[in-house]
């Protein structure tokens, strides 16, 4: 703790920290806000939930793979300031003009160019804390971010779906822009600047060249390292499922939530709060005590388990709609969901070549937000048709079985890895 202490000391990475607390706050605002927008419009329908979701999903395709590449020749600084500017101004357009607006078109628009915009802010938060610390204190530093920032996203869920319940969808959004407006003022407050000389009339052309020359030569030197090495190869396939199941659940989950427990978003937030409480705690069980477990049998167990608990999960609340049960039945799902993707990226640690990790991770993301987008969208037109437990108990189904093909039929990988 006294290290801690004496890392936000520094005024430059307190100011750094403090924002992205607060942030983290505005963007779980914004998703229990547009859930609730959402209801608003369609009560009940995966399908437009789907929708709107999908816009701050595929900027990670489209904007992910550019933004890296710019953050490192622009000032990390103003480039933060300006992104968290920009999205507060963007974000305050939705109450005051577009709320009531019966073509949902504008609202897309700017969802999408929102998140495009904090696709570039991602890493160059992560690029400038190097700048901001001494060498020496860089792994408490990014403990500090990362730790705080994953219980602030946590418990962000829970107050956000409470406060846009109470106040309302429209407050929710405003809140979510000021938020991003205090965010960018505290980033503005550090001191420090690094100037990264820009040409802006060269902008269009380096992004014509970046996408030529560097995303589809990186795109296409991952997949032949994935054609290459079995052990990669095989672990992206577990995690497009695992990622394929999560968007099968996502939007049906939600209506699921809203209308068992006559919810709009205070029960829903509340809920994936205690879902992340079990991911952390997860996380801390599986890092003191899974080091001598085969990653491939962790993996392959916390499948059958996790499907397991979202049968029980879905069973258990339709049965019984007692919020303290479902927050319990959260929270273990947590835990069995955490250790899957802690040894996924394990194996991938120590498959792969050093130089090649870069590339494998951003095709994982590629990879995973496509399961994800896929399938969010296919069990959001079924779940127009087909019970919404029904659609939650056939994918739990499928995620333990699953695991227990591969736990029986690939003994050698479960065993040895």
């Amino acid at each position: 703790m006294a290290k801690f202490r004496e890392v936000l000391k520094n005024r430059n990475f307190f100011l750094l920290w403090l924002g992205q607390i607060i942030s983290q706050l505005g963007d779980r605002l914004g998703q229990m806000a547009l859930i609730a927008f959402v209801y608003m419009r369609a009560p009940g329908s995966t399908l437009q939930i789907a929708k709107i979701l999908s816009f701050t999903i595929i900027p990670v395709f489209l904007i992910g793979p550019l933004a890296g590449v710019y953050v490192d020749r622009w000032d990390r600084r103003r480039t933060m300031f300006a992104c968290d500017f920009l999205r507060s101004l963007l974000v305050l357009a939705i109450p005051l003009f577009l709320f009531y607006s019966k073509n949902l078109a504008p609202v897309y628009l700017i969802i999408f160019i929102a998140f495009s915009i904090g696709r570039f802010f991602v890493p160059a938060k992560l690029s400038i804390i190097p700048d901001l610390v001494d060498k020496k204190d860089l792994l408490i530093a990014n403990s500090l971010v990362n730790t705080t920032g994953m219980i602030a996203a946590t418990l962000g869920f829970g107050i956000s779906g409470v406060l846009v319940e109470w106040l309302g969808a429209k407050s929710g959004f405003y809140l979510n822009s000021l938020t991003f407006l205090i965010s960018a003022m505290l980033i503005f407050l550090i001191s420090k600047k690094f100037v990264v000389a820009m040409d802006f009339k060269k902008v269009g052309q380096e992004i014509m060249d970046v996408i030529s020359k560097s995303v589809f030569q990186e795109i296409k030197e991952g997949v032949f390292y994935f054609i290459r090495k079995k052990d990669i190869r095989f672990t992206a396939g577990i995690i497009f499922a695992l990622w394929s199941a999560l968007g099968a659940v996502y939007v049906v989950i939600i209506v699921f939530v809203q209308n068992t427990l006559h919810s709009t978003t205070k029960d829903l937030g509340l809920l994936v709060m205690f879902l992340g409480i079990g991911l952390f705690l997860g996380s801390l069980v599986y890092g003191r005590f899974g080091q001598h477990l085969a990653h491939y049998k962790v993996i392959f167990t916390s499948l059958v388990l996790s499907g397991i608990m979202l049968v029980i999960f879905a069973l258990g609340i339709y049965n019984y709609p007692n919020f303290a049960m479902a927050a319990l039945l959260a929270l273990c799902l947590g835990l069995t969901i955490a250790p899957i993707m802690i040894a996924s990226n394990t194996i991938i640690h120590s498959v792969s070549d050093n130089d090649m990790l870069g590339k494998i991770f951003s095709s994982f993301e590629i990879v995973m937000h496509l399961g994800f987008l896929v399938f969010m969208f296919v069990s959001s037109m079924l779940a127009e048709r087909f019970s919404h437990l029904l659609i939650l108990i056939v994918v739990g189904g499928l995620l333990s079985l699953l695991g227990l093909v591969n736990l029986f039929f690939n003994r050698k990988a479960a065993w040895l890895s």
